[in-house]
């Protein structure tokens, strides 16, 4: 399984093929569907970072505590 980054990099490339409009019809809907598949592994890698990262917190005694990432959507 590709890094993230690696996705990334591919995804970047994919959009950039497509962006140029010289492709044909069945070239561009392969790229595509893998540009989605990409974007898709991509978001979920995301998400699951987004998870694992905590806020830390000084309470009023000095002491710190940890609380989840506030999830602003």
């Amino acid at each position: 399984m590709p890094s993230f980054e690696e996705s990334l990099k591919k995804l970047e490339a994919i959009v950039d093929k497509l962006e140029k409009g010289d492709l044909s019809l069945e070239e561009s809907l392969k790229l595509f569907e893998e540009g989605v598949g990409l974007s898709t592994l991509c978001k979920k890698e995301l998400e699951e970072a987004e998870g694992k990262i905590e806020v830390l917190i000084k309470r009023r005694d000095g002491s710190f505590k940890t609380e989840p990432f506030p999830n602003e959507k």
